[in-house]
């Protein structure tokens, strides 16, 4: 039974990567042709970063789970040195406004990516040895350190929405903990007063409220992007204009092949292809959370529904901010958007939950 699981999931990963690649080639065609003299550039590094993926993937599909257990804390603490040395000029690559790369040569990596899948596996850990949640100081308060560490050092880069999709996954864990609802009242109301000084502190994030509630106040700057977006969407209707055809990435749509891609897919696949899309997220979800639903191990549990939540949690932030539903926050969207680093990270989650199902199958 498992073993049809990790193959239905499998199937369905490369549903979506294959259909992200061939996307990619179209949004990001005359883009590519104008910045580098090749309509086939995004294309083609987005093949290797799948490459690399489907090795990350298998890798993680056959690790032994029960021996990195006792290294967890080492990892952490590697993706947190990683995010660190980041923010370091000379060492992160500042692009888009943002520290948050690595550079060799002409690939980037991202380590919050890394992180993520890191603090995971950490509070995963720590939960899965308590058997009841009872103070929020006692049994709460080391996952809240550790997660919103590397919440700081993310917005330190500044990237605002991955550090949000992250700790949403990590609530998530904590919630199929059995932990009381009060703690989450209590840190929400302090979360909420907290995001709105952040948003309050920074000129960036407070044109992305201001854009988000009225684009037509700015169209031609903070509004700009999210404009373009549903004017791509809009003329798409039931079928699209057809494969190719958008005409929002002749230089309307900035750099249509990343965040925003969600948009060509709606103007040149139409109201169906968005619908066939989302049924494939959909059922990576549901495939992701049976696995966890079956996991015995409270550990094997709490990892597989923080990389399901992960997955979840940026398709939902990807799509509402592509149709205007919550502000833009650079997030992308798993498998389809071009990005090395997402990819990767994503393809080797899934290779985790794969190997967790096995686990189950096998004991």
């Amino acid at each position: 039974m498992f073993h049809k699981r990790c193959r239905t999931l499998t199937l369905l990963i490369f549903a979506l990567v294959i259909f992200g690649i061939i996307m990619i080639r179209s949004a990001s065609r005359v883009w590519a042709e104008a910045k580098f003299g090749d309509e086939n550039y995004f294309m083609l590094r987005q093949l290797i970063f799948a490459g690399v993926g489907l090795v990350g993937m298998q890798i993680c599909s056959r690790l032994p789970l029960e021996k990195i257990r006792t290294h967890i804390h080492k990892l952490y603490f590697l993706a947190l040195l990683s995010l660190i040395l980041v923010l370091i000029p000379g060492i992160g690559v500042l692009r888009n406004g943002s520290r948050s790369w690595f550079g060799f040569g002409s690939f980037l990596i991202q380590p919050s990516e890394f992180f993520k899948i890191a603090v995971i596996l950490l509070v995963s850990q720590y939960l899965s040895k308590k058997h009841k949640i009872k103070s929020f100081r006692k049994d709460l308060l080391v996952p809240a350190i550790a997660t919103m560490v590397g919440f700081a050092l993310i917005l330190l880069q500044p990237d605002f929405g991955s550090g949000i999709v992250m700790v949403c996954a990590i609530v998530v864990i904590i919630l199929s903990a059995d932990a009381p609802i009060s703690y989450f009242v209590r840190v929400g109301v302090i979360g909420i007063i907290a995001m709105g000084g952040l948003i309050l502190s920074a000129p960036y994030r407070l044109a992305r409220i201001t854009s988000f509630l009225n684009p037509w106040e700015d169209p031609l700057g903070a509004g700009f992007q999210i404009i373009q977006s549903l004017f791509a969407i809009a003329p798409g209707g039931i079928l699209g204009s057809g494969f190719d055809q958008s005409m929002q990435k002749h230089f309307y749509l900035p750099e249509p092949q990343t965040d925003f891609i969600f948009a060509i897919i709606a103007e040149e696949l139409g109201f169906i292809g968005c619908v066939i899309l989302i049924l494939l997220f959909a059922c990576v979800i549901y495939q992701g959370a049976k696995i966890a639903l079956s996991a015995s191990e409270p550990f094997y549990c709490y990892v597989a529904v923080g990389l399901v939540s992960l997955f979840a949690i940026q398709v939902m932030i990807n799509l509402g901010v592509v149709v205007g539903l919550f502000p833009v926050t650079g997030i992308t969207l798993p498998f389809i958007s071009y990005g090395g680093s997402s990819l990767v990270v994503m393809m080797s989650s899934m290779g985790l939950l794969m190997r967790i199902a096995k686990m189950e199958k096998s004991a």
